[in-house]
């Protein structure tokens, strides 16, 4: 049987629509076990003797118009192992469940609130899920920013009682994926690491970097002084061999645009755009400073 030891919160953002998961466990590669969502019908987490089959069929049930709970009930009805099962369930609608089994090893226990569901085994006591629990109310921002908050938070207040070893993020949303392909918005993994909720943290700033849509007031008009900066900066870092006189030509928008593409920025700027926005320009700035170090 499979037994990762973990804490985990699964919540959904009625504003965006986004379903995610963030979870940390003494277990190697939990991002391949625990985390389950579908966008538009919910998320699942399963843990502690994982029955993973709760994953897909819960998503299915949650798709089907079940409420977390009602899902719940129809996924530990059939097991005759429900009491060594662990789950954090919540569906498109808000609505939470968790379900700690009596043969779930302490501590162990979970608690819900609007929108999310908060679990663990094998940890220091419950003060993992309420920090976490109360960390995600009160944390600002996107969907991500709060789910990692809570698994810091958890991780600070001593997680795990065995150590630490690997976490995940998982964050789905309709056409949120990769050219907007799939419902996959954000799907990182730490397997096997000495600090993973750090290193997992770290990893999403880095998405943040190359996938997150610049908001108007940072896009910044590629004309004048600006213009010639990045044409400096391309040269140095091979891009552009031309002079840096702050026009708009071609052989700066190819530059441009290669650039683009070479950075894995594509999903962050657009091609044909004029513009820049002020965390590629500062990564740009960071990595020229680099290179004529």
């Amino acid at each position: 049987m499979v037994y990762p030891s973990t804490f985990s919160i699964v919540a959904v953002d009625p504003a965006t629509d986004e379903l995610g998961i963030a979870v940390a466990s003494k277990f190697l590669a939990v991002g391949a076990v625990v985390p389950w969502a579908r966008a538009g019908a919910g998320a699942v987490a399963t843990q502690s003797y994982a029955n993973v089959s709760y994953g897909p069929r819960g998503l299915e049930l949650l798709a089907a118009g079940y409420s977390a709970q009602e899902t719940l009930e129809q996924l530990l009805a059939d097991d005759p192992d429900r009491e060594l099962r662990q789950v954090g369930i919540v569906d498109a609608r808000g609505g939470a469940a968790t379900f700690t089994g009596s043969g779930c090893h302490a501590w162990a226990g979970g608690r819900t609130g609007s929108g999310y569901a908060v679990q663990g085994n094998i940890l220091v006591g419950p003060e993992v899920v309420n920090a976490m629990a109360e960390t995600f109310e009160a944390t600002p921002g996107p969907l991500a920013v709060r789910l990692l908050a809570a698994l810091a938070a958890g991780d600070r207040a001593g997680g795990d009682r065995r150590g630490r070893q690997s976490a995940a993020l998982l964050v789905v949303k309709e056409h949120g994926g990769y050219g907007g392909y799939t419902d996959r918005m954000i799907d990182l993994r730490v397997d096997d690491h000495v600090n993973p909720v750090g290193e997992l943290q770290r990893l999403y700033d880095i998405w943040r970097l190359y996938f997150e849509k610049p908001s108007p007031e940072d896009r910044l008009p590629l004309e004048g002084a600006l213009l010639q900066e990045l044409q400096e900066l391309m040269r140095t870092l091979g891009y552009y061999q031309g002079p840096a006189h702050g026009v708009w030509d071609e052989a700066t928008r190819q530059a441009y645009a290669t650039l683009i593409g070479n950075e894995n920025f594509e999903e962050r700027i657009p091609p044909g755009a004029d513009w820049i926005d002020r965390s590629v320009l500062e990564y740009l700035r960071d990595l020229a400073r680099r290179r004529r170090s």
